[in-house]
């Protein structure tokens, strides 16, 4: 279920797997409330004494474990707000209860999701705390942890290099027989070439071959996915060919995640070819359903703030509500001149190119 349309599906069993052990997510709480707890608790333990900490025994919290990890990946995609409540529970059953094989995911998303509310350093720290407990817990999760961990290495360290770390993660996967997430680095992989300028005609013989790789593993939300870009690359170089996405109706139905990035490849090929009315369109339903999708800092962030925000300055100097679309060039600005302060390599170009656009829209 997880793989296909049915990730809602998956969530409902996971959680009802997890009440029968015992496990409540509290999700009554806000978002704010459960981040400065698990702040909290980890801020009582250094790094030394979490990476010591005792081996988990117990079998049922060591299932749980599991079902909490499959919980964080779904999630991510459709209900990124209860994505804090899984963290802190896994990370809060790894002090109480000890490490499992699972514990080092919990780390990493909470280094990733506070990364992507702006607090890079502090996430940056976990994600490296995370890699290093798999020296201590062992491989089973590592395929997942590297993934998650180089998506934000990619904002603190050059893209060119940083991507390479998924070929870790793969390789990680295969040994474990985690397919999903040896296609995940994969997949994420193909996106930081992408946005680090790698050409057109390299990027469409990648996507081929990742096509064909999902295709036989049947797992239809990443072959909607690599679909989605793979129609914008085929268009900016100039092919005829057709890409149809017989799936991609029903999972933009269900999945908000899939609907955000829909939105952004419309919008941004529309910008591309200067056709404003549709990128104003497509712009304006980005902007509508992208708080609700992808809890983790991923590398499609960069261009997802790069070109609505060139897209909104040019929206703003033809429109008549001219001041919401400058502040949202500017938030696209200012989130690029974070990025740049932590990794001005691969940001520092992206950020003065939108202080132009808006020194030239006034």
């Amino acid at each position: 279920l997880a793989y296909s349309s049915g990730l809602p599906d998956s969530i409902q069993n996971s959680i009802g797997v997890l009440t029968k052990l015992g496990i409540d997510l509290q999700e009554s709480r806000s978002t704010e409330v459960c981040l400065q707890e698990t702040t909290t608790l980890l801020s009582t333990r250094t790094d030394d004494e979490i990476l010591n900490t005792r081996q988990m025994t117990d079998p049922t919290m060591i299932i749980a474990m599991k079902f909490l990890t499959k919980l964080e990946s779904g999630m991510c995609q459709i209900k990124p707000r209860s994505v804090p409540f899984v963290t802190q529970k896994m990370i809060e059953l790894s002090l109480a209860k000890g490490m499992s094989p699972m514990s080092p995911i919990g780390f990493v998303y909470f280094g990733s999701f506070i990364s992507k509310r702006g607090d890079l350093s502090s996430g940056y720290r976990y994600v490296k705390l995370a890699l290093s407990l798999l020296d201590k817990v062992g491989a089973e999760s590592a395929g997942e942890v590297i993934c998650i961990a180089t998506q934000v290495k990619i904002f603190v360290e050059p893209i060119q290099a940083a991507l390479e770390h998924h070929n870790d993660g793969y390789a990680a996967s295969m040994v474990t027989g985690d397919v999903f997430n040896a296609l995940l680095n994969t997949i994420l992989k193909r996106g930081c070439m992408y946005v680090a300028g790698v050409k057109l005609q390299t990027m469409r013989e990648e996507y081929e071959k990742f096509f064909r790789l999902a295709k036989e593993n049947n797992h239809s939300i990443f072959l909607v996915q690599v679909k989605q870009v793979q129609r914008d690359v085929l268009r900016l170089i100039g092919s005829d060919e057709e890409v149809t996405i017989p799936e991609e109706e029903k999972l933009i139905a269900s999945n908000n995640s899939v609907l955000k990035t829909f939105c952004f490849r419309k919008a941004y090929i529309s910008f591309m070819f200067r056709s404003y009315d549709d990128a104003k369109e497509y712009v304006s339903k980005f902007y509508d359903c992208r708080e609700n999708a992808w809890a983790n800092l991923m590398a499609t962030h960069i261009n997802t703030a790069l070109y609505p925000g060139l897209i909104s300055f040019w929206v703003a100097r033809k429109s008549r509500d001219a001041q919401c679309w400058f502040a949202r060039g500017n938030e696209s600005k200012l989130t690029l001149k974070r990025w740049a302060e932590s990794s001005p390599w691969t940001f520092e170009n992206k950020w003065c190119l939108l202080e132009a656009e808006e020194s030239f829209s006034h």
